[in-house]
């Protein structure tokens, strides 16, 4: 089977289902991201590892779990559970280092906790994302207030929904910014945008994703994000343009730094779960501050 092919078939077989955890949301989409971001984690240490860092493996996916787990609980619970979670691992990590002599502890500490950050903590707040639309969490009247929206948007299960929505609409925006990139930079792109990292990608392609990032952020805004002002749409779009770019640029650091093409062969076609969700891990967290502190504050 071709690569192509097998591209395709990944795909028919897995974004139907990942449009349905996202739609259904609480444990269910928690089990999700869990998952993946146990998955890349693990992936991430064997790009540590393939340059002599021995991170603490199961003990990382632990506590991994658990900060995403923190953004899935309820305030005014969530800050001290994350705040907890990350102190006892630097503090547990590093008692366990102290007494393990295989290789550099420096090497292997700053891997398993940079892992633990930039996967697990990045991941959670995609599912912080979705519980922002947990009508408990919030009142239905502020989101009306939000997007200044009456009438027929007032039910609990509508809100609900557009937290699947938007996980959906951001995870969108990201494969079209990339499918511009790729489509107006491969064919048009002179100008490099990195070559020291990733020589086939361009300016070019690259202001190209983030046109489209921007257009597919508005076209969400009025086809399934009623609640979200156009403005914030906009802002949600280009930090899918700018920072989804070069998540994809620094998971590629990474991988030339480990002398690998791929994080993994996980996924026919397309490589490991890091491969896949790259852009998602830097795109997320900021996604996450704006609603939480700018948007929704």
């Amino acid at each position: 089977m071709s690569n192509l092919a097998q591209r395709v078939l990944v795909g028919v077989v897995a974004i139907p289902i990942i449009l349905v955890l996202c739609l259904a949301g609480g444990p269910y989409f928690l089990g999700f991201v869990a998952i993946v971001s146990a998955v890349a984690l693990r992936e991430f240490y064997g790009l540590a590892a393939a340059k002599g860092a021995r991170p603490l493996v199961a003990a990382g996916i632990v506590a991994g779990f658990i900060v995403n787990l923190s953004f899935y609980v309820q305030w005014p619970m969530q800050p001290p559970l994350l705040i907890v979670t990350i102190i006892a691992a630097v503090v547990l990590f590093s008692l366990w280092e102290l007494f393990q002599n295989d290789g550099s502890p420096l090497l292997n500490l700053s891997a398993t906790f940079l892992g633990l950050l930039y996967v697990s903590l990045f991941f959670g707040t995609l599912i912080g994302i979705r519980q922002l639309f947990v009508p408990a969490a919030i009142p239905p009247a502020r989101i009306l207030e939000w997007g200044g929206i009456r009438g027929a948007f007032t039910n609990t299960a509508q809100i609900h929904r557009w937290g699947g929505y938007l996980v959906i609409s951001v995870l969108a925006m990201i494969w079209i910014c990339d499918s511009a990139a790729f489509h107006v930079g491969a064919p048009l792109g002179k100008h490099k945008l990195f070559p020291r990292v990733s020589p086939q990608k361009s300016w070019e392609g690259a202001i190209a994703g983030f046109v489209f990032a921007i257009a597919a952020a508005v076209a969400a805004k009025y086809l399934v994000l009623a609640f979200l002002p156009l403005g914030s749409a906009i802002v949600i779009g280009a930090i899918v343009g700018t920072i989804g770019q070069l998540g994809d640029l620094v998971e590629s650091l990474l991988k030339r730094d480990a002398g690998v093409k791929d994080s993994s062969t996980l996924i026919p076609g397309h490589g490991g779960v890091l491969d896949r969700f790259d852009s998602i891990l830097l795109v997320s967290p900021c996604v996450y501050l704006y609603l939480q502190y700018v948007l929704f504050a």
